[in-house]
């Protein structure tokens, strides 16, 4: 079976705006600065709970455990209903469609939070394309941890597949499951294209259809 999966913030959705509006509503609570656009871009990637610690480390807020789970569990119950501000990549629809129809199974493997995930999943009509979706918490570890991705293959019933995704974190989670790894050149990398490991890149979702054809027979 033909198998692709997907990562999801900064490679189908370019949500940071939202990300951003949710945890300077969590700063303004308690009279703390926001954070600009930019920095919110730089700590996404390894999921609600290190985003929050970034954000607090950035902030001057208590690290302490216990501060942290307050500020997660607020951030999450804010976000989960946040939809305002992301705006899906141009041509991700078309190319899942294509997908879908030239007979790919379609997977999900993210580090935001399922809850989360599948309300953004539902508001942009693209929880029809998943038949497998894994967000951060669905299991004891993350990304860049390969069992996240590898729990996504078992649902869908292959040990093949294409990874697409946009960052370092993404590249070192294809690595460790052995799986070529198709990289989004426009999403939220901090590194040159060219220090990220990749089998491919690509920056337009109507080339993506082709470009895993190829990348899956090749591999």
């Amino acid at each position: 079976m033909k198998t692709i999966v997907f990562d999801l913030d900064g490679t189908l959705l370019d949500s940071a705006p939202d990300i951003r509006a949710t945890a300077n509503t969590v700063l303004a609570r308690r009279g703390i600065d926001p954070l600009t656009l930019e920095q919110t871009r730089g700590f996404i990637g390894s999921g609600a709970r290190v985003f929050v610690e970034r954000m607090a480390d950035a902030t001057g807020l208590d690290p302490a455990p216990r501060n942290i789970d307050t500020l997660e569990a607020e951030f999450i119950a804010i976000y989960e209903h946040a939809h305002d501000l992301t705006r899906v990549f141009p041509a991700v629809e078309v190319a899942l469609e294509e997908l879908r129809h030239a007979g790919w199974a379609l997977g999900l493997c993210t580090n935001k939070p399922m809850g989360p995930a599948r309300s953004v999943l539902a508001h942009f009509g693209l929880d029809q394309y998943f038949r497998a979706v894994v967000g951060g918490d669905t299991l004891a570890v993350r990304k860049p941890d390969p069992a996240p991705l590898r729990h996504v293959l078992r649902e869908l019933g292959s040990d093949r597949a294409v990874y697409v995704g946009d960052s370092e974190v993404d590249a070192a989670t294809a690595q460790a499951a052995s799986l070529p790894f198709a990289l989004f050149t426009e999403g939220y990398r901090h590194s040159p294209l060219e220090a990220i490991p990749h089998a491919a890149t690509f920056s337009d979702f109507s080339t993506l259809p082709a470009l895993a054809e190829d990348l899956l027979a090749r591999s």
